[in-house]
């Protein structure tokens, strides 16, 4: 398991624990998401870059489960190295050190940036790809994408695994770079990997205040300061939820399955709720759970971030047929309760 100390890490090391896998964990916290904590027991605080350092771990080692990684949506150009460094250097480090000792199953953790703008259909002609809104647009307060023929609205659809990869920010770069070298490693190495392309994930554990963790613990954190949650957009954003513990239970599933897959064997599945909501009901979720009720009103700003997209939902089809896997909290049920629910210490 890399990433082990992380949010999901975590979560995914404690539920592989309490069904009786032995787990080894490696490392390397950032402080700008973990601030100087110490690593949790049974963790070793390695940094996953410098395979040097941590080969001897992997002896032994059936699979490996891969959630290291720089998160977030790039709040600065200056994040670039840091996403070039952690996400796609540390995994080729890894890729590397297994194929070296002899370790040929993989579960990376992916995101549904890697998509871009989600699936569009106009009702006049079918579907649609638009592409990266106009900053104009955006000042303007038109954030909807129109249709590249007519011009006219287009509707979200649910976009399957097989879509166009479209990364729009610097983070979405790194984790489709995190698949390519997967799926080379699994060509070059005779493996087998299943790359999980996760959602909005949030729940216990969540960094607390920070750029660098979801919106949702950002919602929360505003809410605790007496503060309503500021929305970026007019909060129409459509998105989907997932909670951590399901996030943990699909890595289960994931590695049960990858174990058993022929060499060359390479699958990338979306791991989201199937429950869609829109940013805007999501900082009203969290606000009920913190008992303010509909007493805050989030804070609309038409503010937004260029590497932002309109809409992206997952279909969970693929994951339920070939995974066995669906999410069993539903986002008006998480996101109330994730209101007070612990976070990690504050981030300085």
């Amino acid at each position: 398991m890399t990433g082990s100390a992380g949010f999901i890490g975590g979560a995914v090391c404690a539920a592989l624990r309490e069904r009786g896998d032995a787990v080894v964990g490696v490392d390397v916290m950032l402080p700008l998401a973990h601030g100087a904590g110490e690593a949790p027991a049974g963790t070793h605080r390695l940094d996953v870059r410098d395979a040097d350092d941590w080969r001897s771990l992997l002896e032994g080692v059936d699979v490996v489960c891969h959630q290291a990684a720089v998160v977030g949506a790039g709040v600065r150009v200056g994040d670039l190295p840091a996403y070039a460094a952690h996400n796609d250097l540390g995994t080729a480090a890894l890729l590397a050190a297994m194929h070296e000792a002899g370790v040929a199953r993989l579960v990376v953790a992916s995101s549904m940036v890697v998509y871009g703008e989600g699936r569009y259909t106009c009702p006049e002609h079918g579907d649609q790809l638009p592409g990266p809104r106009r900053r104009d647009d955006l000042d303007a307060g038109r954030f909807e994408n129109p249709c590249p023929v007519c011009d006219g609205p287009l509707d979200w659809a649910l976009v399957d695994e097989d879509a166009r990869l479209d990364p729009r920010s610097a983070y979405a770069a790194s984790k489709v770079a995190q698949e390519h070298y997967a799926a080379a490693w699994v060509r070059q190495a005779d493996a087998a990997a299943v790359a999980l392309r996760y959602h909005n994930v949030y729940g216990p554990r969540m960094p607390r205040d920070t750029p660098y963790s979801g919106v949702a613990a950002m919602f929360r954190s505003s809410l605790e300061r007496g503060e309503p949650p500021v929305v970026f957009e007019d909060g129409g954003q459509v998105r989907d939820f997932v909670h951590v513990h399901d996030v943990a239970r699909a890595n289960l599933a994931a590695l049960d399955a990858v174990v058993d897959r022929p060499g060359g064997s390479w699958e990338t599945y979306n791991v989201c709720s199937g429950q869609p909501v829109t940013i805007l009901d999501v900082a009203r979720l969290v606000a009920r759970g913190t008992g303010t009720g509909t007493g805050v009103e989030p804070r609309v700003t038409g503010q937004y971030r260029l590497g932002d997209v309109r809409h992206v939902v997952a279909s969970p089809r693929l994951a339920a047929e070939r995974l066995g896997f669906r999410a069993e909290v539903a986002p008006e049920d998480g996101l109330t309760a994730f209101a007070t629910a612990p976070l990690r210490h504050q981030v300085v």
